[in-house]
């Protein structure tokens, strides 16, 4: 090997090292949650799998991050899982499934990481939000997403658990909430207050009347048409942290961006989020310094009509965590002091070349 070449090597990896050290890096626990019995549509229990195929690993891994990789929780279907109340589909299953990833959540913020939970549908909400109260019980929710997901099992129309998560959740509606089988473990962990829902465009009577009557803030598309994503954003922080900082679980629906974004998913509806206004959403949470749990959820592989539908929602997905965590629209910049200066060595290798 030629001195050149060895000083070149040399120079390559200080300069590698230097900014390596000048990262700001977090530690990042991924929890992948294969399920999708809150809903009718199968196939979105293969989003963690495809997200991680799409790089999210690796991405956040150059991001400076240190990953920690908490594998796929194994959720099982409950035999004989009759509908409650002849309505409210696969009640067993759901609850034990959100039993498991509550435990899943509390054990990896405990452990000191933020935690990003990869779904799977979004009856995973109730899991991964109560599983973060137990180690932060002040938290406050961002819940981004074309539906409000606040149904009690009485007013949903369809019967689905992933259209009545923050319901369970909320503690002016545990008198309204039915003592469903597979949800004893369950108790209220947050107030109306401490909510905010952006991106809605689809909502029921009984949300409707849930969200005026209880006082949740909420941003449908007409607010965001109305006075943009930022003062959106700015409206947002400041009611759920402005007086005091407390940390924040974003729990992001992929159909919160417009389905020709966001194809692959199983309730698409029209008029949605762009790129631009989802990556301002998470990098806005991102500055806060207060995102403490990411959801991701409802990426469906398998309704996508072409491969090119898979990578675009996948890769909207990958791009949303990464915002949450970090990565800017102008690069993926780490932040440095001060630029480094060429090693003594590096210039005594490059005046023997000469010579």
């Amino acid at each position: 090997m030629s001195v050149r070449v060895r000083a070149s090597r040399l120079f390559e990896r200080q300069l590698q090292s230097f900014f390596k050290q000048k990262r700001s890096a977090h530690s990042v626990g991924i929890i992948g949650a294969p399920f999708s019995y809150g809903q009718k549509r199968r196939g979105v229990e293969g989003g963690p799998q495809a997200i991680r195929d799409g790089g999210l690993l690796e991405r956040l891994s150059n991001l400076g991050c240190q990953v920690y990789d908490y594998g796929d929780l194994n959720l099982t279907t409950v035999p004989n899982d009759k509908p409650y109340n002849n309505h409210v589909h696969h009640p067993r299953t759901v609850g034990s499934a959100n039993r498991i990833l509550a435990e899943s959540v509390s054990r990896a913020v405990g452990d000191g990481n933020l935690c990003v939970m990869l779904g799977g549908d979004h009856s995973l909400g109730i899991g991964s939000v109560y599983g973060n109260t137990q180690q932060q019980p002040d938290l406050c929710l961002i819940w981004v997403d074309a539906h409000a997901d606040v149904n009690t099992p009485l007013t949903s129309p369809s019967g689905n658990l992933h259209g009545q998560s923050v319901s369970f959740l909320l503690r002016e509606l545990q008198h309204k909430i039915p003592l469903l089988p597979g949800f004893s473990w369950l108790t209220p962990c947050i107030s109306a207050k401490d909510v905010v829902y952006i991106g809605l465009r689809d909502v029921d009577p009984g949300e409707y009347y849930i969200m005026k009557n209880f006082g949740i803030q909420y941003f449908s598309m007409r607010e965001i048409d109305q006075i943009g994503i930022q003062k959106v954003m700015e409206r947002t922080l400041d009611h759920l942290i402005g007086r005091r900082k407390r940390p924040i679980h974003l729990s992001f629906d992929i159909d919160a961006f417009d389905p020709t974004l966001a194809p692959a998913t199983g309730t698409p509806v029209i008029g949605g989020l762009t790129y631009r206004e989802g990556m301002y959403i998470a990098e806005e949470v991102h500055n806060s310094g207060m995102l403490s749990v990411m959801d991701v959820v409802e990426v469906n592989p398998a309704i996508a009509a072409s491969d090119e539908e898979i990578r675009a929602t996948v890769n909207l997905a990958i791009d949303i965590t990464t915002a949450s965590l970090g990565q800017t629209r102008e690069g993926s910049h780490c932040g440095i002091d001060e630029l480094p200066s060429p090693s003594a060595t590096y210039e005594q290798d490059e005046q023997t070349v000469r010579l």
